[in-house]
């Protein structure tokens, strides 16, 4: 059963920017529609932007059918939800205007006979994350001797690993660790939290999840996509920190992590910490070739000329950020000892897909000829977009004579329960934070766990821009390079490109 959150405001910091209009107030919405909101509440949007409350709820009413691609929505229900919204404008960089942001709030909450719980969402750019949480302190908002305060901060989460600690130390000097709401919205997709549930109520997995088994483990998260207006961003994160830091790691922990003691909260994050405590150190410039670095060219995607990411606007015209990762490393422990991991990461590749591939041992002999000659028959896929799906690969006859083996597979796709709708990814985990469930976030000592293990090759690409920097075609599988670092013959550059074509001829 759906537990309901307490009477509650939420507090939206940057509440006229993308991310409120694309996800945050349409998510809400939707959960206004399940009746998953509490009784009572209130969401209060406050950024720089010159507007009352009715015009705010107006561009909220269209940014909301806009996300639903109908206008249905557009009824009682909508006026029921927008009624709950208020609009407060004022300069967020300016101290001095949260004592009357405090009061505010407080006469809304009063008027509301709402409860004194209040969470925070800071929706802005990142060099807010520090400041805003000062101002909430010196205001006196972080804190109420009846009820709670809580706080949702977006990635990304600092730059490297020393601004990530200078920004938690701030965060925890105004809130306690328990109400700080690091956010990652992979880890809402339904398909993300199935991991946890495939792994640990399957007896069949459990015997095979480990180093006697498993050959490899690739983990891919491809866009077509170029910067669409974020080079300026773009060029101070860049891939490494963008897509691999948070949303790859964390991937890699679910599928990584030992059997929690017990399915609560506290005793899955402690798993995930000691997955990224025994990565082993990645050592750049040593010889070792761990990681593959690149840069889209100009050329053409899906029969349309784009521009090279040097031509992007906001970028340098010498830049030297990656738009695309390849890293190979290892879990040194019982369980993963010698099983390499890869991360495959990129923009402006040809397709659009996050997966997770488990690619299990060959059998010690080949008796039969056909697709699975070299390489293992088996595999489990997790895909996570754009079809939500699990799909395990194996061998079988070919129908006809001879032994001629075929690769054949069994699916499940979340599109198939025709009656249950899949929640959007900021569904869960707003839901979640109102609640006061932190599962599904990410906890101090993980972060920093991450951007340690990844610190030596981010300082490395910064002392040596221009090095070992390769290039590649858009709408390409990625650099040719990536081969550098695989030990198969069947690696990302070769699968991504060819994977509808695999999904073809398996359903033919």
């Amino acid at each position: 059963m759906n537990k309901i959150p307490e009477n509650q405001i939420l507090v939206i910091f940057g509440a006229s920017g993308d991310l409120t209009r694309r996800k945050l107030l349409p998510s809400l919405f939707e959960l206004f529609l399940r009746k998953l909101l509490p009784k009572r509440f209130l969401i209060v949007g406050v950024a720089r932007t010159k507007q009352n409350t009715e015009e705010y709820r107006t561009k909220l009413r269209e940014a909301i059918i806009d996300s639903r691609k109908s206008s249905v929505v557009d009824g009682p229900a909508m006026d029921g939800f927008l009624k709950h919204i208020y609009y407060i404008s004022m300069d967020t960089t300016t101290p001095g205007q949260y004592p009357w942001l405090a009061r505010q709030i407080d006469q809304m909450r009063v008027a509301s006979d709402i409860d004194d719980n209040i969470l925070y969402y800071l929706a802005t750019p990142p060099t807010m994350y520090a400041l805003i949480p000062r101002f909430i302190q010196d205001a006196g908002m972080n804190r109420s001797s009846r009820g709670w305060r809580r706080i949702i901060v977006e990635k990304p989460y600092g730059r490297d690993e020393e601004s990530a600690r200078e920004l938690d130390l701030v965060l925890r000097s105004v809130f306690p660790e328990k109400e700080i709401y690091r956010i990652d919205h992979f880890l809402g997709k339904e398909t993300v939290q199935n991991i946890l549930v495939l792994r640990f109520s399957n007896g069949i997995w459990e015997p095979l999840w480990n180093h006697h088994y498993i050959d490899r483990v690739e983990i891919t998260a491809a866009e077509t996509l170029g910067m669409e207006g974020r080079g300026g961003y773009y060029e101070t994160a860049g891939a490494l920190r963008d897509m691999v830091q948070n949303h790859l790691m964390q991937l890699m922990a679910f599928i990584a992590m030992e059997p929690p003691s017990g399915f609560d909260t506290e005793a899955i994050r402690d798993e995930i910490v000691k997955v990224f405590r025994s990565l082993r150190p990645l050592t750049p410039g040593s010889g070792a070739v761990e990681a593959v670095r690149a840069q889209y060219k100009s050329g053409t995607l899906n029969g349309k000329r784009v521009g090279a990411y040097r031509e992007e606007p906001g970028v340098a015209s010498d830049s030297s950020v990656e738009t695309y990762v390849a890293l190979k490393f290892f879990i040194d422990n019982w369980r993963w000892s010698g099983v390499p991991f890869y991360f495959y990461t990129g923009k402006r590749l040809c397709s659009k897909r996050s997966e997770i591939v488990i690619y299990f041992k060959s059998t010690p002999q080949h008796f039969f000829e056909g697709e699975c000659e070299g390489t293992s028959c088996n595999r489990l896929t997790i895909t996570l977009q754009p079809d939500e799906s699990i799909r395990l690969s194996f061998g079988l006859k070919q129908p006809g004579e001879g032994f001629v083996v075929r690769q054949v597979s069994m699916d499940f796709f979340y599109n198939s329960l025709l009656r249950v709708r899949l929640p959007d990814a900021y569904e869960r985990l707003l839901l979640d934070a109102m609640i006061g469930d932190s599962l599904l976030y990410a906890r101090s000592d993980s972060l920093e766990a991450s951007w340690h293990f990844l610190a030596p090759l981010l300082h490395y690409w910064e002392k040596h821009p221009q090095e070992d920097l390769v290039f590649y075609e858009p709408g390409s599988g990625g650099p040719a390079e990536v081969s550098s670092i695989s030990d198969t013959p069947f690696f990302f550059s070769d699968s991504i490109c060819s994977v509808e074509k695999i999904k073809e001829k398996d359903e033919n």
